[in-house]
């Protein structure tokens, strides 16, 4: 049996290909990796960080974008849909592009059982390369955990495990807490 043989593409082609889709793909060194769909839970989560950091970042530089804005990792030629990014300053574009940015601080997943391996490994560590980089929180949307991860050197980060819904996730970089409970308004979890 002949194996199938796999197309690369170029960059270019993934964002030709990509205004096209029915769906949402990502690019990963020429390969196009489609993505699967969220669960009610997970659009909650999403739902819920996006509103809370919108409204506290009203009065600050920084935008918060959720679900469909890319993002493009030079370093890793990875272009990849965070399900929360914040950027402070002016956004930085890919060249002749409006949906594509490259200086996230702040980036937000909620944990999937598709997406949590991929979201703790190689997915973070293609983050790492990103120079405005300096915070990653991990939601779990299936029993109440946040883990928040805080650029302390290029090769060391800090980890904060909340698993209480009294509990406050500091965004230090940002200078904004989120408690748990806002972040898991209406979604049903289990605490640890």
């Amino acid at each position: 049996m002949l194996a199938k043989e796999q197309r690369y593409h170029t960059l270019e082609e993934y964002f030709v290909l990509e205004q096209k889709a029915e769906y949402k793909s990502e690019y990963h060194r020429g390969k196009i990796v489609a993505m699967a769909g969220a669960s009610l839970e997970h659009n909650r989560i999403v739902s819920n960080v996006h509103a809370a950091l919108y409204n506290m970042l009203e009065a600050k530089l920084c935008d918060v974008f959720a679900s469909d804005l890319r993002l493009w990792i030079e370093k890793k030629s990875r272009v990849v849909y965070p399900d929360v990014m914040v950027i402070c300053g002016e956004p930085e574009l890919v060249t002749g592009r409006t949906d594509t940015i490259t200086n996230p601080k702040v980036i937000i997943e909620v944990l999937s059982e598709s997406t949590e391996r991929y979201d703790r490994g190689h997915k973070f560590q293609a983050y790492w390369t990103l120079d405005s980089f300096e915070e990653y929180v991990l939601i779990d949307q299936y029993r109440i955990r946040v883990e928040y991860f805080r650029r302390v050197s290029e090769k060391e980060w800090l980890l904060r495990v909340l698993t209480k819904l009294d509990e406050t996730l500091q965004l230090e970089s940002l200078g904004v807490e989120i408690p748990l409970s806002q972040i898991y308004r209406n979604v049903t979890g289990e605490e640890q």
